[in-house]
């Protein structure tokens, strides 16, 4: 049996044949589809039922798909985003990865290609429920990350919450410590795909992490041309 089965999705969509044509395909492979035709109604529907993914329009009106994340994200900082959009502009891209996307697709686009996408997003995040790792503690020099709870803290200071890709790089950076993380590994493991845009993420992620490690001049995430990246631990005692 499909894992897809009654997986409720939020289509957010403000071309009604597009949207219409969309749902229709994808309750024929399973989904339970709500169709909001602008980003006011999405928000809506989105606060009254609880949704497994949802796929947003960048360039709606009354609001946009990029605040309609915001506002999700604000809500729910676990559910799957895929952006729909019909413009290429890489700051498009990146402002949608940084508002929290986790993927993007540009019209008009193959709809097996969004399947296959949604699939492996909801695999992804039904692996990540399964997956108890046995290490979920890691001292990065002064720092301590608890990989469960998702906090990361300096000395003795007020621990920061990690969003769950923030706290996912971060853990297996851990796990690579002074080695090299190559980027196919983390892409495919953490967004399950290896593409221009996943990769786009991955670099807004590691920029963010950089920010919240640089209390420590000891560590550093260090960027192998080409290859991936390095957690580099400096005068690290011996004994540990």
């Amino acid at each position: 049996m499909e894992t897809t089965i009654n997986k409720k999705i939020l289509l957010v969509e403000d071309d009604p044949n597009f949207g219409s044509i969309l749902k229709d395909y994808l309750q024929m492979n399973d989904f339970d589809v709500t169709l909001a035709k602008n980003g006011m109604e999405g928000f809506e529907k989105f606060k009254k039922d609880t949704y497994d993914l949802c796929i947003l329009d960048v360039m709606m009106p009354y609001k946009d798909g990029f605040t309609l994340a915001r506002e999700i994200r604000d809500k729910n900082k676990e559910i799957p985003i895929i952006f729909l959009t019909a413009k290429t502009m890489k700051e498009d891209v990146l402002k949608g990865y940084k508002v929290g996307a986790d993927d993007y697709l540009n019209k008009p686009f193959d709809s097996e290609v969004l399947l296959m996408k949604i699939k492996a997003i909801m695999q992804r995040k039904t692996s990540e429920v399964k997956a108890d790792n046995t290490k979920f503690e890691f001292k990065i020099g002064r720092f301590h990350l608890n990989s469960k709870l998702r906090f990361l803290t300096f000395d003795n200071e007020e621990p920061i919450k990690l969003s769950p890709k923030e706290n996912e790089l971060l853990k297996m950076l851990a796990l690579y410590e002074n080695d090299l993380m190559p980027r196919e590994v983390a892409l495919t493991k953490i967004w399950r795909d290896d593409n221009y845009f996943t990769s786009r993420s991955m670099d807004v992620y590691i920029a963010k992490l950089r920010k919240y490690l640089k209390s420590d001049e000891n560590v550093e995430i260090l960027n192998i041309h080409g290859e991936g990246f390095r957690l580099v631990i400096k005068n690290k005692p011996e004994n540990e």
